[in-house]
């Protein structure tokens, strides 16, 4: 079947569908299978498909007494809690369009989205994030009810308990109200507005159709092979990757999702909900990875510790020669197979022993980390996509496991190469547009409907996307250069206590980095080296971190042109975070951020006596300007 078959047939099979529709289905299909589980006072606590639907029907109902309906737009600021996705569904199911936003959001910000969007109800979580809606309130004024989901409101503010007591009197009144309110909802309304937590300027609201949604649910299934799985949901709600995965297609296909409101706390929900599907960022499988290192590290009998790590570097080995197309020697593949009890037990230690599928998406993945988990038995399947896509465009396919590679494109979807590289990308899944911003649309959708990326790509001999770069992140060094940082940056993190890593260059003579040790890796590491317990401020100075650093980036060097190796790097003494100023919350590099943050430290390492340290120490960068 081509592509334009494809799409057919995915239209036909979404056709008159909503969000409301499938909701109702999910219902009807599995009504006492679980839906969400979440944890309270210690304890899983569970919702059932049709206990999940009654709490839905009750919000509808009880937002529709507000003056809540077709056409408005409502907040939610909490974390990934069943209330969040409770108010999300009653908003749509009372004809109206949810708009999650970002937890680390400052006042000012979240007065553009309301006013942007004019929010006429928000749910807020907590007293922390109802302070952020009262210092911003009379600034706001078409937002004319704010819920407290936990704790005892002001006056002024509506308990989340008192809203829901009053949709389930309406519900016991007249059943049918909600009956007719959500379907009352087309295909065609707007479900949601997700706004781009963009690096510069003011956020954009992408806007959604509950077709859009549907149709690239559809498309991803048949590729992907979505089936009733279990999953962890701890990525922010207000990013369509996880409002996508766990939210809308949980219950497209029927989920079970435990719901994780803090990602520092994702390795012990992982344990405890030992997911069958893994949906993980570049730097969450790198986290991982680097624990079940150091517990291998860790093991005090000498013999099990090496035996281990033989058996992992056979079958890392063993991957590479698959990969590569060559056979893997019997010796080998004897020990690989030897050694799967083992592999069991160590994806055990991190909640993955039952995962059939893991996905990185959102960046590129490093190859040691892919030959890590590849040879762990759970290969990484990368997805790519983007906001205005409404999620994925492409994906490796379940028998086609290559990496790196973003894979091919979702049935029903184009997608194709610019005159410059740019990924280009037609089909249903392209938004409708950006909330009131009809200039900008046209600047991102052209005249044919294909979806100008950003993405600098390559098509493989083997059918395969591969990305090269981001077309307005390229450094140009002052020789004229095109470089990739992101390239730059995912080799530089060979060593495991690296956990950030900014490449710099635009318009400079070499290229130098930015480091940033990994807060939870780099002390243990420290600790085998016989290092007394310090901060990680004081841990980037010390020498054996500097020297560390140093080999990482010598090894990187070794896989990159003259042109793009590193000379010079400067070790920071900060931790980042989707909380702090440098990263986005889905883990993103903020560039032109960390930049103006870090100048004095950049200028440094190309001033005169440079700072920070030399990659190679023999190296003069005085005599060899031409780099």
């Amino acid at each position: 079947m081509d592509v334009i078959d494809e799409r057919a047939d995915i239209d036909k099979a979404v056709s008159g569908k909503t969000i409301c529709t499938i909701f109702a289905d999910a219902e009807s299909r599995w009504p006492d299978r679980p839906a969400l589980r979440w944890k309270q006072n210690g304890d899983w606590e569970t919702l059932t498909w049709r206990g999940y639907r009654e709490q839905v029907a009750a919000m509808t109902l009880a937002l529709r007494d507000l003056g809540f309906g077709p056409g408005q737009f409502g907040l939610i600021m909490a974390r990934n809690v069943p209330e969040h996705m409770i108010a999300d569904l009653g908003i749509v199911h009372a004809g109206g369009a949810a708009i999650s936003v970002y937890n680390t959001l400052a006042p000012e910000q979240i007065q553009y989205v309301a006013n942007h969007s004019e929010a006429t109800v928000a749910f807020v979580e907590d007293a922390g994030f109802l302070a952020k809606f009262l210092e911003i309130r009379s600034a706001v004024p078409n937002l004319r009810h704010i819920v407290l989901i936990h704790g005892e409101p002001p006056e002024g503010v509506t308990s989340w308990d008192a809203l829901l007591a009053s949709g389930r009197e309406a519900y016991a009144r007249d059943p049918s109200q909600f009956e007719r309110s959500w379907r009352g909802v087309g295909p065609e309304d707007t479900v949601s507005l997700i706004y781009t937590s963009g690096t510069t300027g003011p956020p954009k609201g992408v806007t959604y159709s509950h077709n859009n949604v549907l149709w690239t649910m559809e498309s991803s299934r048949r590729l992907l092979r979505y089936d009733r799985d279990t999953l962890v949901s701890y990525l922010p709600l207000a990013h369509v990757a996880e409002r996508f995965t766990s939210q809308w297609n949980g219950i497209y296909v029927g989920h079970e999702v435990y719901l994780c409101p803090d990602p520092a706390q994702l390795l012990a929900y992982l344990v405890e909900a030992r997911p069958t599907v893994f949906v993980g960022v570049p730097r969450v499988w790198e986290k991982l990875m680097s624990g079940i290192q150091a517990g291998i590290e860790a093991e005090p009998d000498e013999a099990k510790r090496g035996m281990a790590k033989g058996a992992l570097a056979a079958a890392q080995q063993a991957y590479r020669l698959r990969r590569d197309g060559q056979p893997v020697p019997d010796e080998i593949a004897s020990v690989v197979e030897r050694a799967q009890p083992l592999f069991a037990l160590l994806r055990s230690k991190v909640g993955l022993d039952r995962v059939r599928l893991g996905i990185t998406s959102t960046a590129p993945c490093r190859p040691e980390v892919h030959e890590f988990w590849a040879a762990l038995g759970v290969p990484l399947y990368e997805v790519w996509g983007m906001s205005e896509l409404t999620g994925p465009a492409t994906a490796v396919p379940i028998d086609d496991h290559r990496a790196p590679s973003i894979g091919k494109p979702l049935p029903g979807v184009e997608v194709r190469l610019g005159d410059d590289g740019e990924i280009l990308v037609r089909g249903g899944n392209v938004m409708v547009g950006y909330y009131r911003e009809p200039a900008k649309t046209a600047d991102t959708i052209d005249k044919d409907g294909w979806v100008h990326s950003g993405d600098i790509g390559k098509l493989g001999a083997d059918g395969h996307f591969r990305i090269v770069d981001r077309k307005k992140e390229l450094i140009i060094t002052s020789s004229g250069k095109n470089i990739s940082p992101a390239n730059l940056e995912a080799v530089a993190k060979s060593s495991p206590i690296i956990g950030q890593a900014v490449a710099i260059g635009d318009a400079r003579k070499f290229i130098s980095v930015l480091v940033v040790l990994d807060p939870q890796v780099a002390p243990l590491w420290a600790k085998s080296q016989g290092i007394e317990t310090m901060s990680l401020a004081e841990l980037s100075h010390h020498p054996a971190t500097i020297a560390e650093v140093r080999r990482a980036l010598t090894i990187a060097n070794t896989h990159l042109s003259r042109v793009e190796q590193f000379k010079r790097f400067t070790i920071l003494g900060t931790e980042w975070s989707p909380e702090s100023e440098e990263l986005t919350p889905t883990m993103k590099l903020k560039r032109r951020v960390i930049e103006a943050k870090y100048r004095p430290e950049i200028e440094a390492m190309y001033g005169d006596p440079a700072g920070g340290h030399a990659v190679d120490p023999d190296y003069d960068s005085k005599h060899r300007t031409d780099d």
